[in-house]
């Protein structure tokens, strides 16, 4: 939202005025409809859900959970944190897209990434791993222009087609929230991107990204990138912050299958209450605008986690 002020010439300028949001990821393994309804009442202003066709455990496909998530909830906004876009057809992607945020009131964000890091996962899609790159620069043009234009046609490297047109019309274009850390990522982010989604990434450098989007996006003919920047943060809060860093390296550990005692306190907002709010505020300095929790415990903590992270860390942040 934008306010109105004056300077000291008695002359009108505009001065943003950015709101700090906050979400949370489904957590694997929990009822997803409980779930949802907890982050809800605890007044996140985002569920979040992450995808893979196959990687090294359990995970399901984050259309269809936050479709099932939409039909609980009523105010909380949905984000795809990542969908894997090169694994999709592209037309039928703009076409779940539309659908959820049609289902969900307008309540959609298509956060998008390109995986990689789990090649089987490509074999089984008979997908070229090495092609995900241009496949995701071709697919997200042309989704954006299946949301946003009718009687579409596209004749491209990987899909072609004329004449498309989807429906039931959104009453808005879909969000697009671009995930990655290398330069191609970031030059996707500048091109398409309503946001840039980082994770991994310690406050310097989120701050150095945030500068090569806006070079990129000057470089593109624009006046520079007006994109929110939501972190997607592994989390672990505890009362006993030893206890918090060594079960957030250990989980996200689990999730990669690496030894990641070395980068926890690099990478991961692990600590008691204060320390995280602490280390947010870090991120927040840099021009982080949305905060993705991404609660790295075991299940059955998860509730209690949840509800700790928004009683003590989230409204010193807001």
């Amino acid at each position: 939202m934008y306010s109105i002020v004056t300077d000291s010439s008695s002359r009108f300028r505009w001065e943003a005025v950015v709101t700090t949001e906050f979400g949370v990821t489904l957590q694997s393994g929990a009822d997803p409809a409980a779930f949802a309804r907890l982050a809800e009442d605890a007044e996140f202003d985002y569920l979040a859900c992450g995808e893979h066709l196959v990687f090294h455990g359990p995970t399901t496909n984050a259309f269809v959970s936050l479709a099932f998530a939409a039909g609980v909830t009523s105010r909380i906004k949905l984000v795809s944190a990542v969908t894997l876009l090169p694994l999709y057809q592209p037309t039928v992607a703009a076409k779940l897209a539309a659908s959820l945020d049609v289902v969900s009131g307008g309540r959609f964000t298509l956060g998008v990434g390109i995986g990689g890091e789990f090649p089987l996962e490509f074999e089984a899609a008979g997908v070229p791993v090495e092609s995900r790159g241009a496949r995701t620069d071709e697919a997200l043009e042309i989704v954006d222009r299946l949301l946003t234009s009718t009687d579409v046609s596209f004749d491209g490297r990987f899909t072609r087609f004329a004449g498309v047109t989807l429906a039931p019309r959104q009453k808005r274009r879909t969000p697009f929230w671009i995930a990655g850390r290398r330069p191609a990522a970031l030059r996707r982010a500048a091109r398409w991107g309503d946001a840039w989604l980082p994770y991994l990434r310690t406050p310097e450098q989120v701050a150095e990204g945030r500068a090569a989007i806006d070079g990129y996006a000057r470089a593109d003919g624009k006046s520079g990138w007006a994109g929110r920047t939501a972190l997607f943060a592994f989390t672990t809060v505890d009362r006993d912050g030893d206890r918090a860093r060594e079960m957030a390296a250990d989980r996200v550990g689990r999730t990669y299958r690496q030894d990641f005692s070395a980068f926890a306190a690099k990478y991961l907002v692990a600590g008691t209450p204060e320390e995280c709010v602490a280390r947010l505020r870090e991120y927040l300095a840099v021009g982080v605008t949305t905060v993705i929790f991404r609660i790295a415990c075991p299940r059955r903590e998860a509730d209690t986690m949840l509800r700790l992270i928004a009683e003590e860390v989230v409204p010193e942040l807001r």
